[in-house]
Order: structure tokens, then C-alpha cells, then sequence
């Protein structure tokens, strides 16, 4: 198959069409015409994906966007780093499917000795740690941080800057993890600051799923993904 021709479809699990829009001018950029590549969010989901609840509601408008849509994309994307519904899709399909969370953390342990993710908020560390000891990652993982008593005078880059300056300096990581796809957008400039490699999870999601769909790979159905494709 020809790139130009491999169609991407990136599925927001929340229902935030501002979050929708800026996803998919990142994953325009780094498509750069390369590949077709379209951002949908999730009818009938919470505006943010911020506990398991949020992720239990998005699951049918999520199922639905998927069965309504996967005869006519190449490969998928669940945009949400929390991964939420990802086993339900890879199960349900032949074709490629990752997620933001996975695919930005396993790409962080290939460009360095450990890897930080910076979240958005502190009730969200917990999650990204059970993610990672899912992922099998706690080996390469130094540390999740969230930014603390924040000000308002201040910009979403300074903010994720000196909350990722403290991880590199006080917890050893090497490479720094953007923990949110809201966050899309800031890795250039963070990485220029801090100058070390800073992950936008959606072009890690997006570098991972293109690669898959032009080598024809996909999941394996041997066993955990033996479910009947759709």
C-alpha cells in the first residue's frame, strides 16, 4: 500500500470538540500529506475523560464510531492517554489500533534511560502508574508528576515546563512524556527548553500506526484478541 493512500482515523473518546479540533491540526502537521488522517470525537462522552466512569460512558459512543467506521480506515488511533476501551477495539478488528498512553510511553524507553509523564492533574497519578505497571514499563519509568498550586499568570507552557524541568532534575528522567492529548502541541518548544526528547503522544500514536499499516501488521488473534472481528 501507498502512504498517500493509508487512511488514519483518530477517535477523541471525549466529546470536546476544541480538544477534537486541536488533535487533529497536530496530526495534520506531522502528516504533513503524507497519509489521510481524520479526528472524530465520541457522540454521547464526557467532555473529559478524567476517571473510570468517564471511560465506562464513552465505551458505546466509542463501539459505535468504530463499527460505523472501521470498513473505511486503514488503521486507528484512540486519543485519550488513558487509553480507555482500547483492548474492546483491538479485539474487535483485523487492523491496527493503539493507543496515545501506549504508544508514547513504549517509544519514551527507546530514547532513554527512564521517562517521566507529566499529567494534568495530581488525581490522575495513580492511573498512569497502574498503566504503567500494565505496560510492563516500571522498569524505565522515573516517575508522573502533575503541576502543583498553579497560577493563573502563568501560560500551559511554563506550567508543563517547570513540572517536567523538576522530573528531569529530581527524579533522573531522560525523556519527558506528554500525559494528555490536550497537551499536543507543546512538545517542540519543551524539548528546546529542556533539550532532551519531549513525546507529543498523538504523533507517537500516529509514527507507531502508519508504520504498522504500511508493513501489514496488525493484533494477533491467537488468544487475548481472539474475539469475532466486527
Amino acid at each position: 500500500m501507498k502512504m498517500h493512500d493509508v487512511k488514519i482515523l483518530i477517535i477523541n473518546p471525549n466529546s470536546s470538540q476544541k480538544m477534537t479540533e486541536a488533535i487533529q491540526q497536530t496530526a495534520m502537521a506531522y502528516a504533513d500529506g503524507d497519509f489521510i488522517v481524520h479526528t472524530i470525537s465520541t457522540p454521547g462522552a464526557p467532555e473529559f475523560i478524567d476517571y473510570y466512569m468517564d471511560s465506562a460512558q464513552a465505551a458505546p459512543g466509542m463501539l459505535k464510531l468504530f463499527l460505523e467506521n472501521e470498513s473505511q480506515y486503514d488503521g486507528f488511533v484512540v486519543a485519550c492517554h488513558s487509553d480507555p476501551n482500547l483492548d474492546l477495539l483491538k479485539e474487535i478488528t483485523t487492523k491496527p489500533v493503539v493507543g496515545i498512553g501506549e504508544s508514547s510511553m513504549k517509544l519514551a524507553t527507546m530514547l532513554g534511560h527512564s521517562f517521566s509523564v507529566v499529567s494534568t492533574a495530581v488525581h490522575s497519578i495513580p492511573n498512569k502508574q497502574a498503566m504503567i505497571r500494565n505496560y510492563h514499563l516500571e522498569a524505565y519509568n522515573a516517575s508522573v508528576r502533575a503541576p502543583k498550586n498553579v497560577q493563573e499568570s502563568l501560560s500551559d507552557e511554563e506550567i508543563f515546563l517547570d513540572t517536567a524541568k523538576a522530573a528531569l532534575d529530581e527524579d533522573l528522567a531522560e525523556v519527558i512524556v506528554l500525559g494528555c492529548a490536550g497537551l499536543s502541541g507543546l512538545d517542540k518548544n519543551l524539548s528546546r527548553e529542556l533539550e532532551v526528547p519531549v513525546l507529543d503522544s498523538i504523533v507517537c500514536a500516529l509514527m507507531i500506526v502508519t508504520g504498522l499499516v504500511k508493513a501489514g501488521l496488525s493484533i494477533s488473534k491467537k488468544r487475548r484478541y481472539s474475539g469475532t472481528p466486527a
